[in-house]
Formats: C-alpha cells, sequence, structure tokens
C-alpha cells in the first residue's frame, strides 16, 4: 500500500471531519490504524482544528457600561466558615532508574556490605584468586560468567570457573547472586 495524493486528500478531510484513525483506516482499506495514526502526525494534522473558536459578543454591548448594581444593606459582619484546603494534585513518583555510567567513569556505589554474608564474600575471595580470568569472547555457556573489575580498565575479567547447572554463574557467585529472600530481609535488620 502506498499513500497515493488521491488517498491523502481523503485521509486529511475525514481527519478533519473528525473521523477516527479506525474509521479511517477500514475507508481507506488496506493499511492498519497505527499507518494512518502515522501519517497524520508526519502529515502535521494530529490537532484537529485548534483551540475552541470563542463566540464573539455583539460591539454594542461591550461598549456599554456596565449596570450598577443596587448596593445590598448593610449586614453585621458574620464570622467566616472554615473551609478544608483543597488537596493538591500529586504526581506519582518517577521510577526508579539505574544510571548509565559512561566508560572510564567511577562506578555508582555497589551493594552495602551488610547486604551479602560474610561467608559468601570470603567465599568469593578465595575463588577469584583461582579463576580463569577470561575475557568476553572466550566465556562459553559452560562458564562462570561473573564480572570482575572495572569493564572502562584493562584489568576487567570474568571468573571462567565452571557454572553450576542452569546458572550462569560457579558456585561462589552464585552464593552471592542468588540470594533468598528471607536471607536479605533477615540481614538488613
Amino acid at each position: 500500500m502506498s499513500w497515493t495524493d488521491e488517498r491523502v486528500e481523503t485521509l486529511k478531510r475525514m481527519w478533519s471531519e473528525g473521523a477516527s484513525a479506525s474509521q479511517i483506516a477500514k475507508e481507506l482499506g488496506g493499511v492498519t490504524r497505527n499507518a494512518v495514526i502515522g501519517k497524520v502526525h508526519r502529515l502535521g494534522l494530529s490537532n484537529r482544528g485548534g483551540p475552541a473558536e470563542q463566540p464573539e459578543e455583539p460591539a454594542e454591548e461591550s461598549a456599554a457600561a456596565p449596570e450598577a448594581m443596587p448596593e445590598a444593606p448593610d449586614e453585621p459582619d458574620l464570622p467566616a466558615e472554615p473551609q478544608e484546603p483543597e488537596p493538591e494534585a500529586q504526581e506519582p513518583p518517577a521510577p526508579f532508574r539505574r544510571p548509565i555510567v559512561p566508560a572510564g567513569q567511577p562506578l555508582p556505589p555497589q551493594p552495602a556490605p551488610n547486604e551479602i554474608s560474610p561467608e559468601a564474600i570470603a567465599k568469593v575471595q578465595e575463588v577469584e584468586k583461582v579463576a580463569r580470568r577470561l575475557s568476553l569472547m572466550e566465556l562459553t555457556e559452560k562458564t562462570c560468567k561473573w564480572p570482575v573489575g572495572d569493564p572502562a580498565t584493562p584489568n576487567f575479567w570474568f571468573c571462567g570457573l565452571p557454572a553450576q547447572p542452569g546458572k550462569p554463574y560457579c558456585e561462589a557467585h552464585v552464593g552471592v547472586a542468588f540470594q533468598p529472600m528471607s536471607a536479605r530481609r533477615d540481614r538488613r535488620r
């Protein structure tokens, strides 16, 4: 399907008449609702008719002086009723996103030491002494893919020891990466 001049004119006409994208797609045939929406935006037709037109007031009414209202008799001042403040509209919080760190920049703060058990840390330190220190291109489905170091430096490597079946890491790194929820929750308290 191509957008011929005739089809574009039909789209413009129907859009200005207030037809929905689905109705226009059905009328044109061979085109989806999304294709119609895309074409509307590319043609700059996204605003149907622009701002609402205000009815004009007759010139003689606007030029005439407003009639004076008769004054109400003086009433004793009564205390105003307390009014509840209107609740402020609150925007929902933005979702948390980890910042992207360009190469050569310092890494964002890492998890606090109390989030990983001391036994797991000791085990990882021992394993990293005997790790194979593989590059990205040397990894296979059977090697531990635990990254060590800063990727922006030449000292960056992957563990490379045999991975546990069905996991991307060796036994020591699985102990750090996959902790039961209850264990993590208990350490935070």
